[in-house]
């Protein structure tokens, strides 16, 4: 099936945080904020979702349960959804996330938050790599405890872990968790099994619980494998996955995760103090997801692909100082425009007030990231070639 991932669809007055919400997100203004664009005439390269219309298939299945009538309280009581996520995590990872393990969450910065104030005291400490996912740290902060970051190290926009240094720093006896992001979110790093089983074994010699965020395992370059945080180490049930569909198919509006607790004590904690109600098209489109969305991941993956060559190429051609790899996963491209801006200028402001364009900054990403910016390249080609061609004729003038 072809699928149209060159449409353009308008989100506009839909209560789409990615058209309607960006002041208060990125700017933390309200509606008043002025700009020399009009919002219609923004390109959007901001926050992780998709400009792609959701798999056909995953629509079909939602029409089908709204066919019911009824959306009282919900539950995942069928088996038939577990089998779905054990059946895709068998496909595409050899991995058997057991059933008894999975719990549900409205989505996994819900789950962190939630994970964080289980697991930790107030002394604690929560170890991050950085650059970060700026989520990691809130749901440190929002509990007052003390965030320690490992700054990855970069080599021609490759990023690898400081082993020593992250050593260190869970041999810390108030470092109780460690928040790991897999494959790496801004970076775009698929780690490989022995860097995992590393990370795995310094928090288990310290006897540290370590989450494991993976919603973006599904968006790999054509060619990557995806391996599981708690694959490499199965005895070890402080490890915690957290997956969801969300980013993979554009469900995020849908608020529906999965989350992977071996530990029967913590799972017995959650289940006793989580409301576990769900949405009952979340779940209809979840599972449909799963079981029905695998062309259509992988179309869009291939069209990702190309919008990173396109990327690419055109950096290389028109930035020449910039600084860019293609990921190996996720849809965002990590762009280190250092040579071009200085450390004092809000990113953010810049690109929106002088090219209409809306991205993220690297200060948005915790630490390690000062001249960087993240695109999301998950648009059609028409869209991403309009906003690099903005940002390029912006920067060709400093």
């Amino acid at each position: 099936m072809q699928y149209a991932f060159d449409e353009i669809i308008e989100r506009r007055n839909t209560n789409a945080m990615n058209t309607d919400g960006f002041r208060q997100y990125i700017f933390h203004a309200d509606e008043t904020m002025q700009f020399p664009y009009a919002d219609e005439d923004f390109v959007r390269m901001w926050v992780a979702d998709m400009e792609f219309a959701v798999a056909p298939e995953i629509i079909e299945a939602i029409e089908e349960r709204l066919k019911k009538r009824i959306f009282g309280y919900t539950k995942v009581f069928d088996p038939a959804y577990y089998e779905a996520f054990r059946n895709w995590c068998e496909q595409r990872y050899g991995w058997h996330p057991e059933k008894a393990h999975l719990v549900t969450s409205p989505g996994v910065i819900p789950a962190l938050y939630e994970l964080t104030g289980y697991l930790c005291q107030s002394s604690d400490q929560v170890l991050i790599l950085t650059p970060s996912y700026a989520y990691f740290k809130h749901a440190v902060d929002f509990h007052a405890l003390q965030t320690v970051c490992s700054d990855l190290k970069e080599e021609n926009g490759y990023y690898t872990i400081d082993f020593e240094d992250f050593a260190k720093k869970a041999a810390d006896p108030h470092t109780k968790l460690c928040i790991f992001c897999n494959p790496h979110n801004p970076t775009g790093r698929v780690w490989h099994k022995d860097e995992l089983l590393q990370v795995a074994q310094i928090c288990k010699e310290n006897d540290l619980w370590l989450i494991s965020d993976e919603i973006h395992c599904d968006i790999l370059r054509i060619g990557q494998t995806h391996t599981p945080m708690a694959k490499v180490m199965p005895d070890y049930d402080k490890i915690i996955t957290c997956m969801a569909a969300s980013k993979s198919f554009n469900l995020a509006g849908l608020m529906f995760s999965n989350v992977i607790i071996p530990n029967d004590k913590l799972r017995e904690t959650w289940k006793k103090r989580h409301y576990d109600f769900e949405n009952p098209l979340s779940i209809a489109a979840t599972q449909a997801a799963y079981t029905k969305g695998g062309a259509w991941l992988d179309a869009m993956r291939q069209y990702l692909d190309e919008n990173f060559a396109f990327c690419a190429a055109f950096i290389q051609e028109h930035l020449p100082r910039a600084t860019f790899r293609i990921p190996e996963a996720t849809y965002l491209a990590w762009v280190d425009i250092s040579a071009y801006v200085s450390e004092e200028e809000n990113l953010p402001l810049l690109f929106a007030n002088e090219a209409g364009v809306l991205l993220e900054g690297g200060d948005m990403f915790v630490a390690n990231s000062n001249g960087y910016i993240r695109l999301n390249l998950a648009c059609p080609r028409s869209i991403l070639q309009k906003g690099l061609t903005r940002i390029a004729d912006l920067l060709a003038k400093r």
